[in-house]
């Protein structure tokens, strides 16, 4: 049974979705040291000028190193308010964000004490309207030496190159300005494509 190893993000890119469609067993990292400015708390996705990113405040941890599955949101600057809206303002002419807005505002209403809850809440609920059902597993120990590690390789500022992942382009909101922008936020994709996403992963 082929594994691959992923951190925890937070509404991950659709490369990330694509080892979710591909991998037999999928080894999500909660063992790790956390690291700011990942996907691990931020997104991107196609706003009407440019990329947008949206960062989901954590609160700073009491010493120098936490894990990852200790760490918490913070209720800091209205954020929930305000991604919504981005997402809102971003998809609202996209065609299937009205089909699915009603199962996404709740994770913007309800508040969440943990970055790891709220994201794999979240990842399975994706899951669910992408037909995905990976076998996934929360690793007990940080394992230095892993094959498929894609658990840094998958970054916001410093992406690995990555063979296995081709990105296909699909139809987005404001492609006749940027072009086609490829591997943001796996809601981009959800969004524009709906059902027929599954086929672009």
């Amino acid at each position: 049974m082929s594994a691959v190893y992923l951190s925890t993000a937070y509404l991950a890119p659709v490369q990330y979705y694509s080892k979710l469609a591909h991998f037999d067993k999928i080894c999500m990292e909660t063992k790790e040291n956390y690291s700011g400015q990942t996907f691990r708390n931020r997104c991107l996705i196609a706003a009407a000028n440019e990329i947008q990113a949206l960062t989901v405040p954590v609160e700073k941890p009491e010493t120098l190193k936490c894990l990852t599955q200790d760490i918490r949101i913070s209720n800091h600057g209205n954020w929930r308010h305000l991604h919504w809206n981005a997402l809102l303002s971003a998809y609202n002419r996209s065609p299937f964000f009205a089909y699915y807005a009603d199962d996404f505002r709740p994770f913007y209403e309800k508040p969440y004490r943990y970055l790891l809850e709220y994201n794999e809440a979240l990842r399975t609920m994706i899951c669910n309207f992408l037909d995905l059902h990976p076998a996934i597993t929360h690793t007990e120990k940080y394992e230095f030496e892993v094959k498929n590690d894609f658990r840094t390789a998958i970054d916001p500022r410093y992406p690995k190159p990555d063979t296995s992942f081709l990105s296909r382009p699909y139809y987005q909101v404001f492609r006749n300005r940027h072009g086609f922008i490829p591997n943001l936020s796996i809601v981009d994709l959800l969004f524009n494509m709906g059902p027929e996403s599954i086929l672009f992963l």
